[in-house]
């Protein structure tokens, strides 16, 4: 069953792979070849036209900002939550769960007013910070989570021991919530380097994402599949390749909590 499920799941990737290696005349071909010679030309053709090449720079600059943004924020923010009580923590709290709540349609329309009347549109400044009201909320409680599990005797016997809480968090606990960290960057990540809603609306030329990008090659006349593939997997092959990196991590942050 499990095998079944993988190949369902890996079919439509292996699909777009093997398309974007094609030459045009055997995309088109019926029924489909397995066997061909493949070609790198989609790719040149994806990257020198349509602004495909400048589109993964936009994406790259404004995926990175926002995920450290998103931890210099949340990191913090999940630690003093966890640890401390103080006037407001769970107004606060619940306001910040309740942002997340809030759908991506209904923040779309205010957004593009506010940034449209600071003169912002297509600026990175302003699609950073509307991706950090996504990826902070979530963020903040992943963190929540991850240093709750972490046992309070380790900051009573550093406190006791003369360590300041400055001290505690960047020594002791963060080191402990790596997998946390990790987890919750690599989800942040994802989810400004996959967005498409504010991208389509709040870019423009000198800022468009490769997400919005790709859709250039769907035309009225002809859509250009070769490119078009080459592009779907230039924008997976990163998430691809941080997730394979940072297993280690992500399985240990997953994990946290899950045996007392």
């Amino acid at each position: 069953m499990l095998l079944v499920v993988v190949f369902v799941w890996a079919v439509p990737i292996l699909w777009v792979v093997l398309t974007s290696l094609k030459q045009r005349t055997e995309i088109f071909t019926v029924p489909p070849t397995l066997w061909f010679r493949p070609t790198f030309e989609n790719y040149v053709t994806a990257l020198e036209t349509y602004g495909i090449a400048d589109a993964l720079v936009n994406s790259a600059i404004i995926s990175v900002l926002t995920v450290a943004l998103t931890l210099v924020i949340a990191i913090p923010a999940g630690y003093a939550y966890a640890r401390h009580r103080f006037a407001g923590r769970r107004a606060l709290s619940f306001y910040t769960l309740f942002t997340q709540m809030a759908p991506a349609i209904g923040i779309l329309l205010p957004a593009f007013f506010i940034i449209g009347r600071l003169r912002l549109i297509d600026t990175f400044p302003a699609i950073i910070l509307v991706y950090l009201s996504i990826t902070v909320p979530i963020s903040i409680w992943l963190m929540i989570t991850y240093f709750e599990e972490i046992p309070r005797e380790l900051e009573e016997a550093a406190l006791v021991d003369g360590a300041s809480r400055y001290v505690v968090f960047g020594r002791i606990m963060l080191p402990q919530a790596l997998g946390g960290v990790m987890v919750t960057g690599v989800l942040a990540f994802i989810e400004a380097w996959n967005e498409f809603l504010f991208a389509s609306i709040l870019t423009g030329s000198q800022t468009r994402t490769v997400p919005v990008a790709i859709f250039a090659f769907l035309t009225t006349e002809e859509t250009l599949w070769g490119p078009f593939t080459a592009t779907g997997v230039m924008i997976m092959a990163p998430v691809a390749l941080i997730a394979l990196f940072a297993q280690r991590y992500i399985v240990k942050g997953l994990t946290i909590g899950a045996v007392k």
